[in-house]
């Protein structure tokens, strides 16, 4: 922005009715679904956006992110709240903004492709419910996986935010692959769609200032719609980049309300503001106004949530990012499954084998759903292969993925990965280079007929939540409707309980949460034996007295140092700072093993389904269950020949590492 740009300033321009800019930036705040989603696991409820909500709708935003992304699977499954209810709540406060949702494309809110007349009836609903703008993507920018939800969504008048999912193999934009040609061609594509607006998707935080200069103003030369830039702080380099856009003319960015900014979320909202504040790009905020929304926020939600926020580290930007390329809530994802499995060793393991997994897999970008598809084939190579196999473990969706269920990758997949992943593949061995959802057959009928002839459920919103979760979905669907009680994990708490349960971890780390008892020592008697203890370098001098027949510890103390006491180990490192605990997993089952083989857990996760039933005969190499680990599906198979004896457990029940899942005789 050069200087005769610049707007001279007075005390006018802190105040609203300031003169108006030639050419304001318009903003979309993600607060309420990107914001909590990247910092605090899609945690936020929605009681605790209504306090803010009628503030929020008064400061100007082109739009607001309501719903999306992660936000239906995580509220259904994890909080106990109606996804649908959500947008018919927040719309009785926010009156004025439009919202604003992030839709996976043919994915819709899950993590496979579904089929036309589910995706087509999903966009229906989200539009009835109040749903305006339509930020859609697809995670390997094929826009074939738009075809069915695109016409839905012009048909009822509503905003198509065309996507452009922004990706590197070089340490800068460039290459072969993800070049500046290939996001011009994808723009002319998206503007060939009828894209109302068309938004780069940068969701690692990779895009450099410079670069994102170069996009914008490649894409404002070369199609019509507006240009929007989404960008996350992981690396540092969103506001910069977010900038530099800003000089090249972008329409529209992302940001967040203060207290939800950072980390591994998006740039705030406030800065912005007072950065270009009286030039011909102010946004017209009023700053008070922000200001007033994040006192709420930081003092009454916020507290709420921070035990979900991954502190373990000093500073706030991962500058790793721009070696893995994986988004910050997919690296917590991998931390945590790691840690679960007793690995968390690894983590660098997993950093080192990502990249390789990424290319043999076509170089798709890292994005929901493919971000999870690559890290947790990643983390199943490195805890399972050994130096004779690779991909000793491939996941459903990887094969998926390679068969072409989730479309045309940027680069070929790897022809050894391929010939492995389709070994046995239901669809075929042969990859499918068509749409993928032409070969999904229809779903809508079989759910409606498993909700509503089944009384689970009662409308068709309630059809769509389980024909996007089947497992998940009948479990909230019995909560909602009383048919099972709900369980305390899944219950708000207050603000009180909330702070609670943070000194209480608070006191635990410091070990101060069992009270010591203090108990006078009785006196020493005439029996009294002395004996050295020693605990690895260290001893102690214990003495014990037989007291009613049986010895009793009287005193320890530690012994004298001898004149060449052993040298005393290294402190060992300071372990991680255990993450959030995951939801509990269910309590072993009593299973006996005589005479029969246990069929292991390796890692911990929800069974899905079993394939088998008790009385079945199976071979070695035969898939017995489904068991879902970090939203991947893994098929366990029989390790020997025989008959299936015992199955402790079905669909939806959560277990943990080694758990038995199935007894072969």
């Amino acid at each position: 922005m050069s200087d005769h740009d610049q707007l001279k300033l007075t005390k006018m321009d802190y105040r609203p009715d300031r003169p108006k800019a030639e050419n304001p930036i318009k903003i979309e705040d993600l607060t309420f679904r990107d914001g909590h989603q990247s910092l605090f696991g899609t945690r936020g409820r929605t009681e605790d956006m209504i306090p803010v909500a009628e503030m929020m709708d008064e400061i100007g935003y082109w739009a607001m992110e309501t719903w999306g992304g992660a936000t239906f699977d995580t509220m259904h499954r994890y909080l106990n709240e109606d996804p649908w209810e959500r947008i018919r709540t927040l719309k009785k406060y926010l009156k004025k903004t439009p919202f604003s949702m992030l839709l996976r494309g043919q994915n819709l809110v899950g993590y496979r492709n579904y089929a036309d007349d589910v995706a087509k009836e999903f966009v229906e609903r989200a539009c009835a419910n109040g749903m305006d703008i339509f930020r859609t993507f697809d995670a390997l920018n094929d826009y074939r996986n738009f075809e069915a939800v695109v016409p839905v969504i012009k048909k009822n008048g509503k905003h198509f935010q065309g996507v452009i999912c922004y990706s590197m193999t070089e340490p800068r934009m460039g290459g072969e692959v993800y070049n500046l040609d290939y996001y011009v061609k994808k723009g002319k594509e998206l503007e060939a769609m009828g894209a109302d607006t068309i938004c780069i998707k940068d969701m690692a935080g990779l895009i450099a200032p410079y670069d994102a200069y170069a996009i914008v103003k490649a894409l404002k030369k070369t199609v019509k719609p507006p240009i929007h830039l989404h960008s996350h702080t992981t690396s540092g380099m969103a506001a910069l980049a977010e900038l530099k856009a800003i000089e090249a003319g972008v329409d529209i960015v992302d940001t967040c309300m203060a207290p939800y900014a950072g980390r591994t979320s998006h740039p705030a909202i406030e800065p912005l503001v007072m950065t270009l504040l009286g030039t011909n790009r102010d946004t017209g905020f009023d700053i008070r106004k922000l200001v007033a929304i994040d006192e709420i926020l930081e003092k009454d939600i916020v507290p709420k949530y921070m035990h979900l926020l991954d502190d373990t580290k000093l500073s706030t930007i991962d500058i790793n990012v721009l070696l893995h390329q994986t988004p910050g809530g997919m690296i917590s994802n991998l931390v945590n499954q790691l840690r679960q499995m007793d690995a968390i060793h690894r983590i660098g393991d997993v950093y080192k084998e990502l990249p390789r997994v990424r290319k043999e897999l076509g170089q798709v970008p890292l994005v929901t759903p493919t971000s999870q598809i690559v890290g947790i084939q990643t983390v199943n190579n490195v805890l399972f292969d050994d130096e004779k196999e690779r991909y000793k473990m491939i996941t459903a969706q990887v094969k998926d993925l390679v068969f072409g269920l989730y479309g045309k990758t940027a680069t070929p997949i790897d022809k050894e990965v391929q010939k492995k992943a389709l070994k046995g593949y239901p669809r075929g061995e042969k990859p499918f280079g068509g749409r993928p959802a032409e070969i999904i057959d229809p779903e809508l009928d079989k759910a409606k007929k498993d909700v509503l002839d089944t009384g689970l459920g009662k409308d068709i919103d309630d059809v769509l939540i389980y024909a996007l979760y089947p497992v998940t979905g009948t479990k909230f669907l019995k909560w909602k409707y009383g048919k099972e009680p709900v369980p305390d994990e899944v219950k708000p708490k207050s603000l009180e309980q909330a702070l609670k349960e943070r000194e209480m971890m608070k006191k635990a780390r410091e070990g101060l949460l069992v009270e010591k008892v203090v108990k006078k020592a009785p006196p020493k008697g005439e029996g009294l034996r002395t004996f050295n203890v020693f605990v690895e370098d260290d001893y102690f001098e214990v003495g014990v007295e037989e007291v009613g027949g049986a010895p009793v510890i009287s005193f320890a103390r530690p012994a004298a140092a001898p004149t060449a006491a052993p040298k005393p180990a290294a402190a060992p490192a300071a372990a991680p700072k255990p993450a959030a605990a995951p939801k509990a997993a269910a309590a072993p089952k009593a299973v006996s093993v005589e005479g029969g083989t246990p069929m292991l857990a390796p890692m911990p996760g929800m069974i899905v389904r079993y394939e088998k039933k008790v009385g079945d005969a199976v071979k070695a190499g035969d898939t017995v269950l489904i068991l879902e680990s970090m939203k991947m599906e893994n098929a366990m198979n029989a390790p020997c020949d025989g008959t299936i004896k015992e199955i402790p457990y079905g669909p939806g029940d959560s277990v943990g590492k080694d758990a038995v899942l199935a007894v072969i005789g």
